[in-house]
């Protein structure tokens, strides 16, 4: 009788653990879970790529860096506005590999957008997160944090701050996928991107700016790189429904036409190496409602990535 009350309440603590755990991946991608499919294996035979490493850091490589749209939204006169960042509060908040990747890349695009700015001293707390979530994921050792944090001090050495805050990222990331992580930066990569875009469709909320307007239609096809490289990990059950919540983003971009017209091409000096330069030119169509489900569909992604 002993025995079977015993494992009785042994089957009763799995079962309520199970559904803990099941509540827990409901809440969405990454909330207190980690990878179900272990690190190591990810890219070994046990989990074959659908596409080659040499693909994968080509479509990497090619992904918005953390300052490209930040430099579009101050070159376009648009006004910096502080709500539209990330809050540095949650950073030590994030309880698993996968969210902590994802939002590294999220406060990474934040901190491109204040250095763009000149924004000094809120760069600070968006540096000491950063450090504790990369520290998190073991890859603290290419974030110069003394160096950053000093020259956060003086709006003199803007130029540096953000030659630095771009490098480390590269650093980041090449490691990453050089010791067999390219999950990790993945996540990485689709944070970055993902709230460049943010920060583009909130502006393209209040304004009519038609080269932003452009641009958020043109990452149709950085999207469609993106969800490549995340469906190749959709074995594990965090990326499988961060692939759910960027195929919802891809739809709502079905309808926006990206034509290339050919232009001619020209001899250019570039670092004092004289090289063809193609003059092709992208011509976006996007409406005003296909845009208005883009924006909407990118603040519901961008805030289930920082939610807790």
């Amino acid at each position: 009788m002993i025995k079977y009350l015993v494992s009785l309440l042994l089957i009763i603590s799995v079962i309520a653990c199970n559904n803990e755990q099941n509540q827990q991946s409901d809440d969405g991608f990454g909330s207190g879970d980690d990878f179900t499919v272990p690190d190591s294996i990810l890219n070994q035979e046990e989990a074959p790529l659908e596409v080659s490493e040499d693909a994968m850091d080509d479509i990497i490589e090619n992904v918005s860096s953390p300052v490209e749209m930040a430099s579009l939204l101050k070159d376009e006169g648009v006004k910096f506005n502080y709500k539209l960042l990330s809050p540095t509060d949650n950073a030590d908040n994030y309880n698993s590999n996968f969210k902590q990747a994802l939002n590294l890349g999220i406060l990474g695009a934040d901190l491109g957008y204040l250095n763009m700015y000149n924004k000094t001293t809120s760069v600070i707390d968006y540096i000491t997160a950063i450090k504790s979530l990369s520290d998190n994921l073991m890859i603290g050792q290419f974030f110069d944090f003394a160096t950053l944090k000093r020259l956060a001090t003086n709006s003199e050495n803007i130029d540096s701050l953000m030659y630095i805050s771009v490098s480390s990222f590269d650093k980041m990331d090449s490691y990453l996928r050089e010791n067999n992580r390219s999950n990790i930066s993945t996540l990485l990569v689709t944070g970055v991107w993902v709230e460049g875009l943010y920060l583009a469709t909130q502006v393209a909320k209040d304004t009519k700016i038609d080269k932003i307007n452009e641009r958020i239609g043109e990452q149709k096809m950085a999207l469609n790189d993106i969800l490549i490289i995340v469906d190749n990990y959709k074995s594990d059950k965090n990326f499988y429904k961060l692939s759910e919540s960027l195929t919802k983003l891809k739809d709502a971009f079905k309808n926006v036409k990206i034509t290339y017209e050919a232009g001619e091409s020209e001899m250019k000096e570039v670092n004092g190496v004289l090289t063809i330069v193609q003059n092709d030119k992208s011509i976006v169509t996007i409406t005003d409602e296909d845009l208005a489900k883009i924006i909407e569909t990118t603040k519901e992604v961008r805030n289930e990535i920082i939610r807790l």
